[in-house]
């Protein structure tokens, strides 16, 4: 398709009648709120691509959950008018399984793995040949008779989305030939997604109760979404009209979410860290122990946030709590719908 006939990168929506959480999801990037650089970016690669009728470079998006990597892969998909298969690095259990797919996409495919830094060692090797050069090697036979025969593949696009770009080998990380860190959201971002989202979801609400809910949503769209549904139960049930502030501050009290948008399980994660470990050092299989949970867990979806707001600090020796962390009032901890003051940001790391 001629990228002169048709502008692929704002193309048409897709049907309205999709599952509702979907449906909340970006059709095009002109829907697309935050990571401006990113979006930029990537829109020149999108375009360039098109006019050479080359297949995309194969990206990377690394950031934490939440953040729209699946939804940017989709999109990319779009614009190129490509097929889009998707797969997550835990299913892809044998190589045979990966293999499989290779073998059956159609030239120009998008394949994007999720968690792809969990690619089992065997099936992440396959990806070396597949990826530079549009090959896999078959072995037959074994020992003495072993014979390699290398066959091609059509040209495809993988995209790799990852919460630790760290876990990802060396050899694999550097044939990803555009790699984009995603970056929390901004909260007047995030309240312009929330309106957006509202409209689809025909919820009334007024400007300042969106951004509202976008300052207690940890800078993450998906969080954001949840939060403006649980606002849409309270709403039903307790009040009528638009939601106001005072309606949002509400319903979110009742989810355990404070002023600065940490939950119960940051509030038990700061205070077990205070309290029992007389904030820090402390390893995160220690951590994870105490309060029950899975490490990855802790390290995926709860501390992020807590590092990005100066309470939490990661150390060769562990994780500590900084200056910001034990400022955070004991009545605070154990009373978040108390409006305390807001601790001065730590300068550690």
């Amino acid at each position: 398709m001629n990228p002169n006939d048709v502008n692929l990168l704002s193309g048409e929506a897709f049907p309205e009648d999709l599952p509702e959480t979907n449906r909340l999801r970006p059709q095009t990037f002109d829907q697309y709120v935050g990571q401006t650089e990113v979006i930029e970016s990537l829109k020149v690669a999108i375009q360039a691509t098109l006019m050479r009728g080359e297949p995309l470079d194969h990206v990377l998006l690394h950031g934490p959950p939440g953040l729209g990597k699946t939804t940017l892969a989709s999109l990319i998909a779009r614009a190129l008018a490509v097929p889009f298969l998707s797969s997550s690095g835990p299913a892809l259990e044998k190589g045979g399984d990966l293999v499989g797919i290779l073998t059956r996409i159609a030239p120009g495919t998008l394949l994007f793995i999720d968690e792809i830094h969990r690619l089992p060692r065997p099936v992440e090797e396959i990806l070396y040949s597949a990826m530079e050069d549009f090959a896999i090697d078959v072995i037959f036979d074994r020992g003495a008779s072993a014979r390699t025969f290398r066959h091609r593949i059509a040209p495809f696009t993988l995209i790799g989305a990852t919460t630790r770009a760290g876990l990802l080998s060396p050899p694999l990380r550097d044939r990803f030939g555009i790699q984009r860190d995603l970056e929390f959201y901004a909260p007047e971002d995030l309240a312009s997604i929330l309106l957006r989202s509202a409209g689809l979801l025909e919820i009334e609400i007024e400007d300042s109760a969106a951004l509202e809910i976008g300052r207690r949503s940890r800078g993450t769209p998906r969080i954001a979404n949840r939060l403006l549904k649980r606002v849409r139960d309270f709403l039903q049930v307790h009040a009528r009209g638009p939601v106001t502030v005072e309606i949002a501050r509400n319903a979110l009290k009742l989810e355990g979410i404070d002023d600065r948008g940490l939950n119960r399980i940051d509030r038990k994660f700061i205070e077990t860290l205070r309290t029992v470990y007389n904030g820090g050092p402390v390893g995160i299989e220690a951590m994870a122990a105490t309060l029950q949970m899975d490490p990855d867990t802790l390290i995926d979806v709860v501390e992020p946030f807590l590092l990005k707001e100066g309470y939490l600090a990661r150390t060769p020796s562990g994780r500590k709590l900084t200056s910001a962390g034990w400022d955070l009032e004991v009545d605070f901890l154990a009373n978040p719908g108390k409006n305390v003051r807001t601790p001065a940001r730590s300068q550690e790391s």
